[in-house]
């Protein structure tokens, strides 16, 4: 895993303890630390900590000042605190200053890797948490992975974010959105800033897995198995040990079958057709579907223990209808794909204008493919309306409409006050004071305003 982990601890016998225990729980980025001093230095100067491990008892600075001082620079950084003393009062102490938990020595691998699990869990949701409550567009810290994923908005790269906050996890993920939304491109871009992005990424399209080629394609054959079985075959599961695994349309599933995948999942075996012995499998599991997986489950054709399992983190796409800012962004990317990558090629504002009235119900496919049929038309030379299939050149657009260009949609300036001044409102849950002091306004502007817009 590539969560970092900083050990802080007099003691180098116990320093390369831990560090033998984290290795063996499959942690990789770990930072050893004698002097506590040093150890917040490193923090101070900007270095990204997702975990401190942090002896109490120490000579030069000890472990709850160590614990004041990294909780003041780097708050997101959980804390677990480790000493040979069990006394309450210290403990007490402690979880008061910060502290994630509190462990006594000697120490086991097993209680060590369940804190850990249980604080990288905390930082993961109070990750989103922020993320969701924050004004601000986030930054990725795995841009390349993300690339192929063309997005200017800022619903969008808040749902980028919390993907990235997610793969470090082990947690499943279900992906939903209609087709033609990206789903395989976010499933791929997880995986790939994922512990696992080494390992195998295998997509399966269940839309294309019959039911009598569940067993033999998940779960492998032995030789012999049955007729026409002349040598072992490896399953999905084998195949994608370590890996991910990202089941597309997962809603199709036959409920039959359901069953199958869910033991799998608790239990992380499986049995070949043909063998007796168990295997076991490592794999974490993306799913997605442009289906209503609660309504299937109201009508008995998707399992409510199954969809709990898959739904550890749930991410929705927005259609393009709902970020037509990318329109623009995501024309272009298409015409230097068809158009082999150049920029040497001159697109009318007039095309993004036509295309922006339009509800794209295919979404981004449907774009591609409507851009690759234009390039086609233009010869290369300037690409105008008259490019585009006949539906967009019978669109007019209309005074009324709001105007588009190729940064997206403008609008006027009151349009635009009034969209800021109502987003803020709703994101403080309607709280006007909270909206007059993030906006930076008198808060009787804030009810003036609202007034006007028909708020009460």
């Amino acid at each position: 895993m590539n969560n970092h982990i900083l050990v802080i601890d007099d003691e180098e016998v116990f320093l390369r303890s831990v560090k033998r225990v984290l290795r063996n729980c499959g942690y990789q980025n770990i930072t050893l630390e004698k002097n506590p001093e040093k150890a917040v230095d490193l923090i101070a100067n900007d270095a990204i900590v997702d975990v401190a491990i942090i002896d109490v008892t120490m000579p030069v600075m000890d472990g709850i000042t160590v614990l004041d001082n990294i909780k003041s620079i780097s708050p997101e950084t959980e804390c677990i605190m480790v000493t040979a003393v069990n006394e309450a009062n210290v403990a007490v102490k402690c979880l008061k200053k910060g502290a994630f938990d509190y462990l006594v020595k000697p120490v086991t691998q097993e209680d060590l890797e369940l804190c850990l699990r249980n604080a990288m869990e905390r930082k993961r949701f109070m990750e989103i948490l922020h993320l969701n409550k924050s004004p601000h567009i986030p930054k990725l810290n795995n841009q390349s992975a993300f690339k192929p994923i063309v997005t200017r908005s800022s619903k969008m790269m808040k749902i980028l974010k919390e993907a990235e906050i997610h793969a470090k996890s082990n947690v499943p993920i279900l992906i939903t959105g209609e087709s033609g939304t990206g789903k395989e491109l976010l499933a791929t871009a997880i995986h790939q800033v994922s512990p696992r992005k080494k390992s195998t990424f295998t997509p399966i399209n269940m839309a294309a897995l019959t039911p009598n080629l569940f067993d033999a394609e998940f779960f492998g054959y032995t030789k012999g198995a049955f007729t026409g079985a002349e040598k072992d075959r490896t399953g999905y599961l084998e195949h994608t040990n370590n890996g991910t695994l990202f089941l597309d349309e997962i809603g199709i599933l036959p409920i039959e079958l359901q069953g199958k995948l869910l033991r799998v999942l608790q239990s992380g075996e499986y049995i070949k057709i043909g063998s007796n012995k168990p295997q076991q499998t490592d794999i974490r599991l993306i799913a997605s579907t442009n289906e209503d997986l609660e309504k299937l489950i109201q009508k008995n054709k998707f399992r409510k223990d199954l969809f709990y399992r898959l739904n550890g983190a749930w991410l929705h796409l927005p259609p393009l209808k709902e970020r037509k800012e990318d329109i623009s962004i995501l024309t272009q990317a298409f015409i230097r794909e068809f158009l082999n990558k150049t920029n040497d090629y001159r697109l009318d504002d007039a095309v993004i204008a036509q295309l922006a009235h339009y509800d794209f119900p295919g979404n981004i496919r449907e774009l591609r493919s409507i851009i690759q049929a234009t390039v086609n038309l233009a010869h290369g030379g300037t690409i105008t309306v008259s490019h585009l299939p006949e539906k967009f050149r019978k669109i007019k657009s209309s005074s009324s409409q709001k105007r588009p260009s190729q940064w997206g949609e403008l609008l006027t300036l009151a349009e635009a006050e009034k969209q800021l001044i109502l987003k803020t409102y709703e994101y403080t849950s309607g709280n006007k004071s909270q909206t007059a002091k993030i906006l930076d306004v008198a808060i009787n502007t804030v009810r003036k305003k609202l007034v006007s817009y028909g708020v009460k």
